[in-house]
């Protein structure tokens, strides 16, 4: 059975194209504490069928996937053409080193290197880096390239 909805506009070789090469940010959705709908938008990277952030230990998101691991995403420019992708998922909370190895690897991809300022900065607090996992149950594409094409 795909995970890929039967109106997704790409096929599902082309939606994790589109996952692995477009570098922007997710937008994770998942429950606040009081039941109400709450984004946060974290660096990602795709890998073997699974969305994967780091973030700190103490972010409120990591407390939120702990408490109900449900989760929304998605991964959208926000120029014209408007295209992306979209799903629903269950997250996990991965601790004991996967993180910095999440970091590590999120730094290359959106800053190039793990040797600037920033990047060392991120990195003194890496003991504290937990990664998450979004194992995707369904994914959704659109594109409106077709139809803006000449712009607005």
């Amino acid at each position: 059975m795909s995970i890929l909805r039967t109106s997704s506009a790409w096929d599902l070789p082309t939606v994790e194209t589109f996952l692995q090469d477009v570098v922007i940010p997710v937008r994770l959705g998942c429950i606040d504490t009081a039941g109400a709908p709450l984004i946060c938008s974290l660096w990602y990277l795709y890998e073997a069928g699974a969305v994967w952030c780091a973030t700190q230990q103490s972010a409120s998101v990591v407390a939120l996937l702990g408490r109900e691991p449900r989760c929304a995403f998605e991964i959208a420019p926000e120029t014209m053409p408007y295209r992306g992708v979209r799903g629903q998922g269950r997250a996990v909370v991965l601790a004991d080193g996967e993180g910095e190895v999440v970091l590590r690897r999120l730094l290359k991809r959106y800053v190039g290197s793990c040797e600037t300022g920033f990047a060392r900065w991120l990195l003194k607090r890496a003991a504290t880096e937990v990664a998450i996992r979004i194992e995707p149950e369904w994914l959704n594409s659109w594109d409106f390239s077709d139809r803006m094409r000449d712009g607005p």
